[in-house]
């Protein structure tokens, strides 16, 4: 008998992911890159990226065709992160940019 098994492994520290752990996709420069990260340094990734993201501007996706593809507000995400944070006590204006802070909170809380 042969028994195949496959582990996901940080790739920032090596560690084997024994309770799941994360793959985060993020582009720079117009290439797309995806790291496997345990919780920890899926939480130091996102924390260390929170003031660029803050500063930046979201723009729709696009694949390597050039179609375009929707972008992750476009169907009304927005709405739902604000209202989130409103009734969990976060400080979310009507309009106008939702802090990394905020919407950190939310991807954790769903």
């Amino acid at each position: 008998m042969k028994k195949q098994i496959t582990q996901l492994v940080d790739d920032l520290d090596g560690t084997v992911l024994e309770h799941g752990g994360t793959t985060i996709r993020f582009s720079l420069e117009g290439r797309s890159y995806e790291i496997d990260l345990s919780s920890d340094n899926a939480d130091k990734f996102r924390r260390a990226m929170a003031p660029f993201i803050a500063a930046g501007r979201a723009t729709a996706g696009r694949t390597t065709s050039g179609v375009r593809r929707p972008s992750r507000n476009a169907s009304g995400e927005l709405a739902a992160i604000r209202s989130w944070a409103q009734s969990h006590g976060f400080t979310v204006g009507d309009r106008g940019r939702i802090s990394a802070e905020v919407r950190d909170a939310y991807e954790r809380a769903h």
